[in-house]
């Protein structure tokens, strides 16, 4: 019976971060290391805030990126994104639309035991963000 016991404990713990309140850092800058499968393309810089009045806003890697959130415990989903029109090098639009089509896709969030912010689509693999520094 102890093993089951450790097991029910561990498996608390590990899901435990997600609907702490505090794990999840409003009007708190972060930064994108992955889009799933995909680390970003050097030098690029896609950031993420999400405000305590419902906004979510940041730098796509081109544009600017905004759209409304909902947070329920450890469930987030984000309404229409949308962003400013500039263009810029092919690879960094592609790698942007990636990141704005993924965004919409968001269901839940956690925090990983590096402390990476995770949000997570119904299928594959999470968006990641480092919290920023300051």
């Amino acid at each position: 019976m102890k093993p089951l016991v450790l097991t029910l404990l561990a498996a608390t713990l590990l899901t435990g971060c997600a609907s702490d309140t505090n794990a999840l850092k409003r009007d708190h800058g972060y930064v994108l290391e992955w889009i799933g499968e995909r680390p970003l393309i050097d030098n690029s810089h896609l950031t993420m805030t999400l405000g305590e009045d419902g906004r979510a806003y940041g730098n796509a890697g081109c544009n600017h990126w905004f759209a409304s959130y909902r947070l329920d415990g450890d469930n987030i989903s984000f309404g229409p994104v949308g962003s400013t029109r500039k263009m810029c090098a092919p690879a960094l639009m592609e790698q942007e639309h990636r990141f704005l089509e993924a965004m919409g896709k968001v269901q839940r969030w956690d925090v990983s035991e590096v402390e990476q912010l995770q949000l997570w689509p119904a299928q594959g693999l999470p968006l990641r963000f480092w919290p920023e520094e300051g």
